[in-house]
């Protein structure tokens, strides 16, 4: 009987087991490993290495951003064609007459093709050439936390991966001493705050060294990110290594993967201790920089986190997820979309001028939107409900089409009608702009393979540059 007979199979298992353990360590450890993903080759030349997710969390009514509709103005104060609505998904709107709510601002021209846009956003209408505006979204869930749900992780179920840790799991992280998916938020000044749930950049089903996360923006960027007084570097490092040779200890008993996730975090933690306080300390950006965004660097403001989030692109983070709150106008649309762009309107197109002046647009996907839009009709009063039918995005960069609009709403800014867009959709085009096939980027659960983009989801082929 030879050597490999006389082992009892479950010795010959187990040993399998914790080679396969220490190669997945090595993966999480071995900084040259550490760029890879599960796409490895890609499965096509890829137009962006990265994303920035400008998310406006709450639901910005695309009829006083992107989407002028003349006739809605025309019909403001009278009733509502029931032909739009009869039948509909109406969140709120239930039991009175609904009443046409025309635009509330103005909308311009810009850029060489004539891009429409509110006028309430000159800086974003002054790099209208450089982006592209989606007017034709629409989306499933009507109300917000499912609707964040349905945008972050493409299904109505939770546990499901969020797009960010779905696009670390494909093609690995480029920074050895920052994640590779981070998220910011920011409060608006408005008071309309509904909640952010953690879960939103969940890893969910992915193992958790996939999820997001989340830097303060205000104080310390990182809790602990400092060591105690008394406590040196040398002495942290030395009960890492202590902590971490007790995980591999459990680890070599129950094989439980996410043990060597631990201990990668602990890696993770002590190079961030490092890396984070440098990352956040902006006294070396020039005076002019600093007035292009509208920063105030620590005031936690939308503006301070665009320009984190271009550092935090220049050192190689793979996703990074900005939430704006505030955007949901039951009443006072007309002041509260006012408020709000004067808070994004110019950070967001010094976000995507600077990256460009730096040689990073072409790189880096951005994205600006929100859950779902706002209502064409009110009740009489001074706001707009949610709205799934059709609202807008504006993307920039990342082999996106530059100076162009694409898909349009009906003329009263109901439902989107020509060219729609679904969730799904962008999912599918946004992993197409990274290189990756997202009806390749599976994962088995539950014996069926997962996807961010589920059982459907298209290319929008006509806005790829």
């Amino acid at each position: 009987m030879s050597g490999f007979d006389s082992i009892a199979r479950r010795t010959f298992l187990g040993r399998g087991a914790a080679g396969l353990g220490l190669v997945a360590l090595n993966t999480l450890l071995n900084p040259r490993l550490l760029a890879r993903g599960v796409v490895d080759p890609l499965h096509h030349p890829a137009k962006a290495k990265r994303v920035i997710f400008l998310y406006q969390a709450g639901g910005p009514s695309h009829l006083e951003t992107f989407d002028p509709k003349p006739k809605l103005g025309e019909m403001h104060g009278k009733g509502m064609p029931e032909s739009f609505t009869v039948g509909q998904q109406i969140a709120q709107l239930q039991g009175r007459p609904l009443i046409c709510f025309g635009p509330q601002h103005g909308f311009k021209k810009f850029g060489q093709a004539g891009q429409d846009i509110c006028e309430l956003f000159p800086h974003i209408g002054s790099i209208a050439d450089d982006i592209c505006i989606v007017r034709s979204m629409w989306t499933e869930q009507i109300n917000h936390d499912p609707a964040h749900t349905v945008m972050n992780t493409g299904s109505i179920v939770t546990g499901r991966p969020s797009m960010g840790s779905w696009i670390l799991y494909g093609l690995g992280a480029e920074s050895e001493d920052l994640p590779g998916f981070v998220v910011l938020t920011s409060a608006g000044r408005g008071g309309q705050m509904q909640p952010i749930a953690a879960r939103q950049w969940s890893a969910g089903l992915l193992p958790s060294k996939f999820q997001g996360v989340k830097l303060n923006s205000i104080g310390d960027p990182v809790l602990y990110i400092r060591n105690p007084r008394g406590l040196s570097a040398e002495t942290q490092r030395d009960s890492i290594e202590a902590i971490n040779a007790l995980n591999r200890l459990e680890h070599s008993a129950l094989r439980d993967p996410e043990i060597l996730t631990r201990v990668a975090q602990y890696e993770m933690a002590f190079k961030m201790q490092s890396s984070v306080p440098g990352l956040v300390d902006m006294s070396q950006e020039p005076r002019h920089i600093l007035e292009s965004y509208g920063a105030r660097p620590g005031d936690g403001s939308f503006a301070s986190n665009c320009l984190l989030a271009r550092r935090l692109v220049e050192r190689g983070v793979r996703f990074i997820q900005l939430y704006h709150r505030d955007w949901d106008h039951h009443g006072g649309v007309k002041q509260g979309v006012a408020l709000k762009a004067e808070e994004v309107d110019r950070p967001t197109a010094a976000l995507i001028r600077d990256l460009k002046q730096r040689g990073l647009l072409d790189g880096t996907l951005v994205v600006w939107g929100g859950e779902f839009g706002r209502t064409p009709m009110s009740q009489g009063g001074d706001g707009r409900d949610h709205h799934i039918k059709g609202f807008s995005f504006m993307l920039a960069g990342g082999g996106i089409k530059p100076g162009i609009g694409y898909g349009a709403t009906d003329e009263m800014g109901y439902a989107a009608v020509e060219n729609p867009v679904s969730v799904h959709d962008f999912h599918a085009t946004m992993l197409h702009l990274l290189g990756i096939d997202h009806k390749r980027l599976t994962v088995k659960f539950q014996g069926l393979d997962a996807r961010l983009t589920g059982v459907s989801g298209d290319v929008v082929k006509d806005i790829l540059a």
